[in-house]
């Protein structure tokens, strides 16, 4: 096997797992490690690190070493933000078009979803989140909206494929907050109480993908000139 496609392997190997969330943001890939998985030197891992990084799904500090990048705070706060506005809208506006057939199929995603929780699939469960909100916000009458909607979407996948990878607690609260919109759609609430469901329940999870990264963030190497406690390893 040559060099190139030692180093293709590698990659591979990697980027399959930070899309479907067995290397979670923060995650640390220690060269060694996975060279001895893949039966490599840690030449090609090297090379497939670095293409990562420059594709910004690997991030290298130092005394830290590569690691799965943490989702960039500001772009995705930003993205969230106005998602939560105009998906909020186009669901608000969507409501008094949906069909009892439109709304049975969401509700069956969402039953989908919650049969997911047991057994999860972070990969899975995304592709089933996207498809519900869809077929919820679908039928906006305003066209700049849900224009606005679907840019706001391949936007987070270009960020990161799935927030639910590292913050899978963050799915049945999800699916719980789902059956509610549901449940307002259906009883003709007021297009108001609708869309702030709609806005909150996208805001949840930007305030528990923020708290995970904060969490994660590995702090500052401190100066020589500041103090430092002794430690010991038993």
């Amino acid at each position: 096997m040559t060099g190139a496609s030692k180093s293709q392997r590698a990659y591979d190997y990697l980027r399959e797992r930070i899309d479907d969330g067995r290397f979670v943001p923060g995650y640390r890939l220690v060269l060694g490690q996975i060279a001895r998985e893949l039966d490599v030197s840690v030449v090609p891992v090297r090379e497939a690190i670095r293409r990562l990084e420059a594709e910004g799904y690997v991030t290298f500090e130092r005394n830290v070493g590569a690691q799965v990048a943490l989702i960039k705070e500001t772009e995705y706060l930003h993205t969230m933000q106005t998602l939560s506005i105009v998906e909020g809208a186009a669901t608000s506006l969507s409501a008094p078009y949906l069909t009892a057939d439109q709304l049975q199929r969401a509700r069956q995603i969402n039953e989908r979803m919650r049969r997911l929780l047991d057994d999860f699939d972070p990969h899975r469960f995304t592709a089933l989140n996207t498809e519900f909100h869809a077929a919820l916000y679908e039928a906006c009458p305003n066209p700049h909206i849900l224009d606005l909607v679907h840019r706001g979407w391949n936007r987070l996948k270009l960020l990161r494929d799935t927030s639910f990878s590292f913050v899978p607690g963050r799915a049945a609260e999800s699916v719980a907050e789902h059956e509610r919109i549901i449940e307002l759609i259906e009883s003709g609430a007021d297009a108001l109480e609708i869309e702030l469901a709609a806005r909150a329940h996208r805001t949840a999870t930007l305030d528990a993908v923020l708290a995970y990264t904060a969490e994660h963030k590995h702090p500052a190497p401190r100066r020589a000139t500041e103090p430092q406690l002794a430690t010991t390893i038993d």
